[in-house]
């Protein structure tokens, strides 16, 4: 599958995406996955840094929050017509219309690199690594999260005991989907709203954890911390849809540095 393939996929997906995602529909993204991912980064203060896949450029500004200078960069002209509007709130704040395989910058340009649940999307993620090694300067890291490799698998189903969710049985961990096609819609979005949207339709690149693991190391990159969140139990009184992350984790978090 081709790039200008991925791009025509995600420019379908975006204005839904954005739509349902700034009503509070994300559950795991809000509520499991950007708080820890924000919980593991390190400080950003002052500091030049570049948001791969930004998307709708939600994360792109919690990062700038934190008091650095981002440029969000999304293959998907629609996620960037969105998140432009959040310039205007936040002068540290820039985004768009570039690939991940071809970062328009020069070498040791950024202090840091980020990327939320992107990567497992790319057709291409040893180019994309070594393009953001490229940009960034000696020392400084790159952290990012993709959809959990145990997750999401072919044939993969969970298992339910009288009615009540009980855990998950992985199957075929040892295939990789090379551009196959998933399609859902956030869990969250209530019944009667869900027919005004289109399903999103999204090409998977998997990769086991060690296979991870090796391109980051091949690259170039030393390996600092990783993480597979989960949410407490105070989240899941308050969200009972996310039970089902307490027995199956949905996210990796890598932080490497160059």
């Amino acid at each position: 599958m081709k790039e200008h393939d991925i791009k025509k996929y995600w420019n379908n997906n975006a204005q839904a995406w954005t739509e349902l995602s700034r009503q509070g529909y994300d559950l795991y993204r809000d509520h499991i996955g950007t708080p820890a991912f924000l919980n593991m980064l390190p400080p950003v203060t002052n500091m030049v840094g570049l948001d791969v896949g930004c998307g709708e450029g939600h994360n792109t500004q919690l990062v700038a929050e934190r008091g650095a200078v981002i440029t969000g960069i999304d293959i998907s002209d629609t996620f960037i017509a969105h998140a432009k509007g959040r310039e205007s709130k936040n002068k540290s704040l820039k985004f768009m219309v570039a690939s991940a395989c071809d970062i328009p910058f020069g070498a040791d340009y950024f202090d840091f690199c980020v990327s939320t649940m992107v990567f497992m999307d790319f057709p291409d993620q040893e180019k994309a690594l070594r393009e953001i090694y490229r940009v960034l300067k000696p020392g400084g890291f790159f952290q990012f999260s993709i959809m959990h490799p145990f997750y999401d698998r072919i044939d993969s189903e969970w298992v339910y005991e009288n009615g009540e969710i009980k855990g998950y049985l992985i199957k075929n961990y040892f295939q990789n989907p090379q551009g196959e096609i998933d399609e859902w819609m956030f869990s969250a979005v209530p019944p009667e709203s869900k027919p005004k949207y289109n399903r999103f339709k999204i090409p998977r690149f998997n990769k086991r954890i060690s296979e991870w693991i090796n391109i980051l190391v091949n690259t170039g990159f030393s390996i600092e911390e990783i993480a597979e969140p989960f949410p407490d139990s105070s989240t899941v009184k308050k969200y009972p849809k996310l039970k089902d992350a307490t027995l199956m984790p949905y996210f990796l978090i890598i932080r490497v540095t160059k």
